[in-house]
């Protein structure tokens, strides 16, 4: 059974009165007025109920009743059908929350599919510009879309704190598997933001160029505002996605640096090792005619040439920078 979070009638900009669903339409069909309907998880019943009521097309219901993969605009006659997402985070995983918006002559009724961001704070936004208000459905419309976009906002600038992090800790220390992982997730997380936000452009572009009794010509700079919104969240969520990638770009680069510098330091040592165990070699083939082997000084001599072969190809390592 879905709840119904809010009904109210509305006229000149000012509520009226509460209302139950059933009597939605009575005053929608009054001059003047228009009735504002949020519901949450509705079930089959109470769409049809309203579908009756303010003749939905059969197409929206079906479509309502139904999970879509973005958010889309489709247009029945002289009424509107929309569908939007609002991003939330549910035990550390990004999710959306489908809603659905019906706009026509007398009504708005939205479907809220889940737990976002309560609608309840574009309700009290609106009722407390009742000059604003006073336009009616297409106010109430633009706010709706409005505040769905203002949600991804906060979304995107806690991802971009954590990608900063990251960041930091790719730059000063080592990069390992909980950072990479995180950053792939991120990036996916941002990329799966401008899938919902993107066709929000075009939303916003089609209510501008769209003739509809309930929306008045001058509200169209709102609609525009929407858009203009919407753009700047897809170059923010941009900006993060090659941020993201960048990082991880960085990150691989600097650790195949380190593991370089650590190879190169490997190298260094196994040649100076090297040069006394070629020396022992040498002389443990046990030829008889080896003339050191009768010197008095042999073992000191074979020891201070080690000694001297080793500091110089430690101090051409050192100065090269390989070690």
């Amino acid at each position: 059974m879905g709840r119904v979070v809010a009904a109210a009638v509305y006229s000149a900009g000012k509520r009226v009165t509460n209302i139950t669903l059933d009597e939605g339409a009575a005053w929608a069909a009054k001059p003047g007025h228009f009735v504002w309907i949020g519901l949450e998880e509705p079930n089959a019943g109470e769409l049809y109920n309203l579908q009756r009521q303010f003749n939905l097309h059969e197409l929206a219901i079906e479509d309502a009743l139904e999970k879509h993969s973005r958010p889309k605009l489709e247009t029945f006659g002289d009424a509107l059908f929309i569908v939007t997402y609002s991003p939330i985070r549910h035990e550390g995983k990004l999710e959306f929350i489908e809603t659905h918006i019906f706009a026509g002559n007398g009504y708005i009724i939205t479907a809220r599919n889940g737990h976002s961001a309560s609608y309840a704070h574009v309700r009290q936004r609106c009722e407390a510009r009742p000059l604003l208000l006073e336009h009616g459905e297409d106010f109430v419309l633009y706010a709706i879309l409005d505040f769905v976009i203002e949600n991804y906002q906060p979304m995107g600038e806690a991802i971009h704190a954590e990608i900063d992090e990251l960041e930091r800790n790719v730059l000063c220390g080592v990069l390992n598997d909980y950072d990479i992982q995180k950053l792939h997730g991120l990036r996916r997380d941002v990329l799966r933001l401008r899938r919902y936000v993107a066709p929000m452009i075009e939303i916003g572009e089609e209510l501008q160029r769209l003739s509809f009794p309930f929306i008045d010509k001058n509200m169209r700079p709102y609609f525009r505002d929407v858009q203009i919104h919407v753009t700047r969240q897809m170059e923010d969520l941009t900006t993060l996605a090659d941020i993201a990638s960048q990082t991880i770009e960085v990150g691989v680069l600097l650790e195949a640096s380190r593991q370089s510098v650590v190879q190169r330091k490997f190298a260094a040592w196994a040649a100076i090792l090297a040069f006394p165990t070629a020396v022992a070699g040498i002389y443990g083939m046990n030829f008889q005619n080896m003339p050191e082997l009768n010197w008095q000084y042999g073992y000191f001599g074979v020891l201070g040439f080690i000694t001297v072969g080793c500091l110089g190809l430690w101090a051409s390592f050192k100065k090269s920078g390989w070690l």
